[in-house]
């Protein structure tokens, strides 16, 4: 068990299901207390898990493409304090589409999605987290422009790399903040979003990216990084 998340508060952003579930599930098994998001008011596995948190795990109802939700969360929390926020947003789409055919309605809902709204979260609930805690969110290896060396799902890459870029932004324009800020790329995993062909399973990649975050706790300054704490090339 890790030393960093036993007691730790975490306020994790889109657990419902697959990686955002999974990361749920380690920081419970890990001794944190958390509070995770879900969007709509259906039953989920999240819901499940709560029944056997100890009173560790509370749901929030929030979609992050809603601003207004954001912020009625925001509201809600009021004076509560975490020692991390992760923000796991994600959609794609055909692999195949390129600029050359995408629709611009199917362009603009990767983009908002995947890059601006999971920045706007950031910016909405950053202030909630205790000046030497983490600020992360779920990026991807596929964000890499210098790795990108075999094309494929063009617009999906494109949607993390701008991700990358805002973020890098926001650190630059929190520079002088004591915050760990963490860009996570958990390698190819077999979700509904990665599909059944991925490379690892949830519990080859979660369990690692969670210890990387643990182990980045205190260090300042943005760093992109696998779920193996490698660096990940801009």
């Amino acid at each position: 068990m890790s030393s960093v998340s036993k007691n730790a508060t975490v306020l994790l952003i889109g657990a419902s299901r697959g990686l955002g579930y999974a990361i749920a599930a380690e920081y419970i098994d890990r001794g944190s207390q958390v509070v995770a998001t879900v969007r709509g008011p259906a039953r989920t596995a999240l819901h499940e898990l709560q029944d056997t948190a100890g009173g560790r795990l509370e749901i929030e109802h929030v979609d992050i493409n809603a601003p207004e939700q954001v912020q009625a969360l925001r509201d809600r929390l009021g004076a509560r304090r975490f020692d991390l926020l992760f923000v796991n947003a994600g959609v794609t789409n055909r692999p195949e589409e390129t600029t050359a055919d995408v629709t611009t309605e199917e362009f603009t809902r990767l983009m908002v999605t995947n890059a601006l709204n999971p920045m706007r979260v950031i910016e909405t609930l950053g202030e909630l987290i205790d000046p030497n805690g983490t600020i992360a969110i779920m990026s991807s290896g596929q964000g890499s422009i210098a790795n990108n060396e075999r094309g494929g799902f063009e617009i999906y890459r494109a949607s993390k790399s701008a991700l990358n870029q805002l973020m890098r932004s926001y650190a630059a324009r929190h520079h002088d903040t004591k915050r760990t800020l963490l860009l996570m790329a958990p390698g190819w995993v077999k979700t509904e979003l990665g599909g059944p062909n991925a490379r690892l399973t949830i519990r080859e990649s979660i369990p690692s990216l969670v210890t990387t975050i643990d182990a980045q706790r205190g260090r300042t300054g943005l760093q992109y990084l696998d779920y193996l704490s490698r660096t990940v090339a801009w």
